[in-house]
């Protein structure tokens, strides 16, 4: 005699088939590569990069200096259940990605697979010939604001893929072809961005910090001074003079140009010296409501200079 158990109206049979495919769904889930990214551009690269085989969080928003970030326990948590780490490095993160590192699994250590710094694989700019502390708060290694060169991002996103395919060799045709997509996509994207690119040669710049280096070398911007006094220095009513002047006798009305993050209070000043008002670049993914993604990121950057 066969019985035929039912509770409520599903039968047992049934509830076993739909517990089954929640408990693959979560099995699923759980193979996913947890990657830790500190700073939201390297968040964007990696979801691009990984798929659905990744899951990302980023330490910081677009509206924080990653400068200064505190290693509060929530991303020491995300540290200690990462397979991978994925930051700027030459210094960028120096006061809390130590500890994170520190705190964080045996799977994001450095030498490890899973620990990847982005300045790392890339020439870096400004790298100092004197470290003196008189000059500021500068980093040893170089400028480590390397995303906003479009040709640094093909390189890292090329080393970021053999990472994740070290680390998650069962997906490799898939990042493979991630890899390959996003590269095709991205040259095209740049073949486009550099179409025009005689035009930013004509341009002068003043900017708060040096967060732009890689996009003003790359564009061949003529960077005429920046607000601050020196690297993490505010600016003093002496220093901004002293830039006035110096825009004065550049002949030139230049872009006064700061993050979302950054202080506009000396940008303010100098905006109303010369007539023209300043502009918030997003800087990174994020930094404002168009900027959702890399190739939005490029694009409103350069609409935004244009």
């Amino acid at each position: 005699m066969h019985i035929n158990i039912k509770i409520g109206k599903a039968p047992v049979s049934g509830l076993i088939a739909a517990l089954s495919l929640v408990l693959s769904a979560a099995s699923f889930a759980a193979d996913n590569i947890n990657i830790l990214a500190c700073e939201p551009e390297w968040a964007s690269l990696a979801e691009e990069l990984g798929g659905s085989h990744v899951k990302v969080f980023s330490a910081t928003h677009a509206k924080q200096n990653p400068h200064f970030i505190r290693a509060r326990p929530s991303l020491i948590s995300k540290a200690r259940r990462a397979d991978m780490i994925m930051c700027s490095g030459a210094g960028l993160e120096a006061g809390w990605l130590p500890i994170l590192i520190q705190k964080g699994s045996s799977r994001i250590q450095p030498g490890k697979p899973g620990y990847f710094l982005a300045a790392d694989f890339v020439q870096v700019l400004e790298i100092p010939t004197v470290l003196d502390r008189s000059l500021g708060d500068i980093h040893p290694e170089g400028n480590p604001h390397v995303h906003l060169n479009p040709h640094n991002i093909l390189i890292i996103a090329n080393e970021f893929t053999k990472r994740l395919i070290r680390v998650d060799g069962n997906n490799q045709a898939s990042y493979t072809a991630l890899n390959e997509a996003f590269t095709s996509k991205w040259k095209a994207a740049i073949e486009k961005w550099e179409q025009d690119l005689s035009g930013y040669k004509n341009l002068s710049m003043v900017i708060y910090h040096k967060n732009f280096s890689y996009l003003i070398d790359w564009l061949g911007i003529n960077l005429l001074g920046s607000i601050e006094v020196k690297p993490g220095i505010p600016p003093t009513a002496a220093h901004l003079e002293e830039l006035l002047g110096v825009i004065r006798n550049s002949n030139s009305t230049p872009i006064i140009a700061v993050t979302p993050y950054d202080a506009t209070k000396g940008a303010e000043w100098l905006s109303g010296k010369i007539n023209k008002t300043y502009v918030t670049l997003p800087y990174t993914v994020g930094g404002d409501e168009q900027s959702k993604n890399l190739f939005d990121l490029f694009d409103r950057t350069l609409a935004l200079l244009k």
